[in-house]
């Protein structure tokens, strides 16, 4: 409920200022004849109705799971972000239209003390509310409330523009409007853009930030019956909500009530320090009687030590009485060929030990 309340919050404040924005910018915009100011004032317009799906967004997020969306509804921040970039590029897109408009219908602008006055104070109200903004986002990790920040930044600029195009015409007579009116359009329209790509990159799922990733594994070989840990996992439900699996590799001395015990340890520690959720820990088990075991992961080692395409070995494990090799690959996203990668090193190991079952599991990069 606490971060519920700091989104609204900013967002309230975000509403309250723009509308004052909007207010003034538009009264001075026609009484100047000023296309940028009018532009300016619809651009703040659609902060508005940002921050409004920011309010909606986050309450919608923050119900409570239910039986056909057991995992929450933190998702739904996700699409409010998307909406509120789609919004800007809306915006950016109107604006350009009603700027070539003026290109060829010219207007002379009015400016006047008052016009500045009011320019001036929108730059420093939208500094401050995008500093504000942006840091409440970040710390909340809000992507609609940072893309709110982000706006008002752009906004700040655009108003920037708007004074310098209207102390030119004062200084000069030459009237850049039209064409400044263009600039602040496209400007929109890139930010638009920018933010459309960040969250559709964000909803089609992206890779574990690295601090993230290495924290979470260093934490679970803090264990000291842990080897190694690998295949970190996270699926995002939400800016509050991670489920994750992992896989740890423990002695083959370990007994099944051994092992329950750690992994149990285990996910409540990493929930604490870093609010995942482990839903599943994977067991590799690593041989530790057995001292021909090393001998073939050397040499399995100096097999693929010139592939350049496979980043790691790991969860390696033979098998005496089966007759059976075990371990994983992971394999960088730019080889070009996995298959191919994958079928040459079974080869060679299949033709070093004929008479084994060799059993590989083709991993993916997914977390540092």
């Amino acid at each position: 409920m606490e971060r519920q309340d700091k989104i609204v919050r900013a967002s309230l404040l975000g509403i309250l200022t723009n509308v004052l924005l909007v207010i003034f910018k538009a009264i001075v915009g026609f009484l100047a004849n000023s296309i940028a100011i009018i532009l300016d004032a619809l651009n703040n317009l659609s902060d508005v109705l940002s921050s409004v799906i920011t309010i909606v967004g986050t309450k919608l997020g923050g119900k409570e799971p239910d039986r056909e969306h057991p995992f929450g509804h933190g998702r739904v921040e996700y699409l409010s972000a998307m909406v509120i970039a789609v919004i800007i590029l809306y915006a950016g897109l109107a604006a350009l239209t009603e700027a070539v408009k003026k290109i060829f219908n010219p207007i002379e602008p009015k400016y006047s003390a008052v016009t500045l006055l009011v320019v001036g104070v929108a730059v420093v109200a939208k500094l401050f509310l995008s500093l504000f903004v942006q840091k409440v986002g970040e710390e909340v990790k809000s992507k609609a409330l940072v893309n709110s920040g982000k706006d008002a930044r752009n906004d700040a600029i655009i108003s920037i523009s708007t004074l310098v195009a209207a102390i030119i015409y004062l200084v000069t007579n030459i009237s850049l409007e039209a064409y400044l009116g263009v600039i602040i359009s496209l400007f929109i329209i890139k930010a638009g853009i920018l933010m459309v790509r960040e969250t559709y990159s964000q909803i089609l799922g992206e890779r574990i930030d690295r601090e993230v990733s290495i924290g979470i594994k260093r934490t679970v070989k803090s264990f000291p019956e842990v080897t190694g840990a690998f295949d970190l996992i996270l699926s995002d439900y939400g800016p509050d909500m991670y489920l994750g699996s992992i896989h740890i590799e423990v002695p083959d001395t370990m007994t099944a009530a051994e092992i329950d015990k750690l992994t149990r340890i285990i996910t409540e520690k990493v929930y604490k320090k870093h609010n995942v959720l482990l839903s599943a820990i994977g067991i590799y088990s690593v041989n530790t009687k057995d001292k021909e075991a090393m001998k073939i992961k050397g040499q399995v080692e100096e097999i693929i030590k010139d592939y350049k395409g496979i980043l790691q070995l790991h969860g390696f494990y033979y098998n005496k009485e089966d007759r059976a090799i075990s371990f994983d690959l992971v394999l960088d996203f730019a080889c070009e060929d996995r298959n191919k990668v994958y079928q040459e090193v079974h080869d060679k190991v299949q033709e070093l030990y004929p008479d084994y079952k060799i059993r590989i599991t083709m991993d993916f990069d997914v977390s540092d």
